[in-house]
């Protein structure tokens, strides 16, 4: 899938990443792999504070537009939050929980997406 076929909300999710520096933007296509989502969305911070920002960042700029998570799940640690969106799911990990989990080797079967594409729309 090009980048420029992705849903907005991926696109707006990206953007507002970005913006806040979260680094390494991985996208999985997940629609051949499981019906529970269509998309991962996984990206790493530097520090709690960080992973803590970029979580509320999506999350208030996506309620302006009436777009709310079915689920939430780790905001209180900030090591590793999860924000269900049903069509994308939102990983934010702190660096070394997302070196732990390793969520990009457990879903190797699915299609990574290049996201640099939008980093010039962002």
């Amino acid at each position: 899938m090009e980048a420029q076929a992705l849903p907005d909300l991926i696109k707006r999710i990206h953007r507002i990443v970005l913006e806040k520096k979260g680094e390494n933007p991985l996208l999985f296509d997940l629609r051949d792999l499981t019906p529970f989502s269509d998309f991962f969305y996984i990206v790493s911070g530097w520090s709690d504070r960080q992973v803590r920002a970029i979580y509320k960042e999506i999350e208030a700029q996506l309620h302006k537009e009436n777009i709310y998570p079915l689920h939430v799940e780790g905001e209180e640690t900030a090591h590793w939050i999860l924000m269900d969106y049903g069509q994308v799911i939102i990983h934010i990990f702190l660096q070394e929980s997302r070196k732990f989990y390793d969520l990009e080797h457990l879903w190797a079967d699915s299609a990574s997406i290049d996201l640099s594409t939008l980093e010039h729309d962002a």
